[in-house]
């Protein structure tokens, strides 16, 4: 579905080395550098800056690096979506799972309404949490996955074009590395945060933020607030490797080994629950309103 070139490309960059990436792919440096020069010409762009100490991205193969490994994750899910709908059962549940979106909640659940809806199954459908891939996967609930669960706000329920089901509130907790300061803590006051990063997703994602953003701009003036665009793997990676602090919920405690969610002080919270179309099927409806039941 996309150039194998492509892999050793993404091989190549991730261990700095003809040599190192054709032991990987159990083929000879001499393939991978033809493979290499091959795909520098086709594209008419230098992709590595190629030193006695050894390679570097140039800034095209830095750009070309983080859409290649969009591009071969969204073609290996594409794969896993053609299977499932090959599969298709009017009374199957497709649920989309990453580490943003875990379906832990839904697992613990399924007794009490397969009790009461014993014809439905569910399936899980797992998916990278790309900001491209959630765009899509959202805008096209019903299609190839039929709910994910997460956080939510009216505001990106309207921007995605889907509907949610809420399951219950989720405190707004902060997750810090376990070798932080405050990782003993089991409960933190707002004031532990003085002095500290505090990295919160930019203004207008979600009102339920913005209202903890304004109320620390007024109030906690000690707290240097650190602005991102997307809960990804990479955020996490992010405040473990800088020492910062990151809001979270309790639902990602297991997202990254390395970091600890803690409750703080402060009378904040989201909507957790599910994601699903605006105009959700029969099935749907149905594992909806045992849901209810079950709630």
């Amino acid at each position: 579905m996309y150039n194998p070139q492509l892999e050793t490309f993404i091989r190549v960059a991730d261990a700095g080395s003809f040599n190192k990436a054709a032991e990987q792919a159990f083929i000879t440096p001499t393939a991978v550098i033809k493979q290499m020069n091959l795909l520098e010409a086709e594209l008419g762009v230098q992709l590595f800056e190629r030193t006695h100490r050894g390679l570097s991205l140039t800034k095209a193969g830095t750009s070309l690096y983080q859409d290649t490994k969009y591009i071969i994750q969204y073609c290996k899910d594409s794969v896993v979506r053609a299977k499932n709908a090959m599969q298709k059962n009017t009374d199957m549940i497709r649920i989309g799972t990453s580490p943003m979106t875990p379906a832990q909640v839904l697992v613990e659940l399924w007794p009490q309404i397969h009790a009461l809806c014993p014809e439905i199954k569910f399936q899980l459908v797992p998916f990278e949490n790309t900001p491209e891939n959630a765009k899509e996967i959202l805008k096209n609930l019903g299609q190839n996955i039929d709910v994910v669960a997460g956080i939510f706000d009216e505001t990106m329920l309207n921007l995605r074009r889907c509907a949610g089901f809420e399951l219950f509130k989720q405190p707004l907790c902060c997750a810090v590395s376990i070798h932080h300061r405050l990782a003993d803590r089991k409960k933190l006051a707002v004031q532990d945060l003085y002095g500290e990063n505090l990295m919160l997703m930019r203004r207008n994602w979600s009102h339920y933020v913005d209202r903890l953003r304004d109320e620390i701009w007024q109030n906690h003036g000690d707290i240097n607030i650190v602005d991102f665009d997307f809960y990804s793997v990479d955020v996490f990676n992010r405040c473990e490797n800088g020492n910062d602090v990151l809001m979270a919920v309790q639902v990602w405690e297991n997202v990254h080994p390395l970091l600890k969610v803690i409750p703080v002080e402060w009378d904040y919270s989201i909507p957790y629950g599910l994601l699903h179309s605006q105009t959700p099927s029969e099935t749907v409806k149905k594992f909806l309103a045992a849901l209810q039941q079950v709630l």
